[in-house]
């Protein structure tokens, strides 16, 4: 909703799959360009920041995009996938938090 009342655009619906299917490709663009213009090694995933509706957790798209970029085994097990996820957080918070360089 925030988003929706500072751009003007109309907040995506989450009942219906297209919608949520454009959130994905949106997220999906955030994490390519920020890896185009902000190159980080290891690589870093912005839309870690983004958690499931009802969820302490990242969505399953979130994890699959990491396993395609191949910074997580396709293997990974659910305290492999926490554990990517939650320093995906920290590092971000690093990079960009208030005591940081870049903040």
């Amino acid at each position: 909703m925030t988003l929706a009342r500072r751009t003007g655009c109309r907040p995506f619906d989450f009942e219906r799959a297209d919608e949520r299917a454009a959130m994905g490709y949106l997220l999906g663009l955030i994490v390519e360009r920020d890896r185009e213009i902000a190159p980080s090694d290891p690589p870093l995933m912005l839309s870690a920041l983004v958690h499931y509706l009802g969820a302490n957790d990242a969505g399953a798209g979130f994890y699959q995009l990491a396993k395609e970029l191949r910074l997580l085994p396709v293997s990974a097990s659910a305290d492999e996938r926490l554990g990517f996820w939650a320093g995906q957080v920290k590092r971000i918070h690093a990079r960009h938090g208030a005591g940081s360089a870049r903040a």
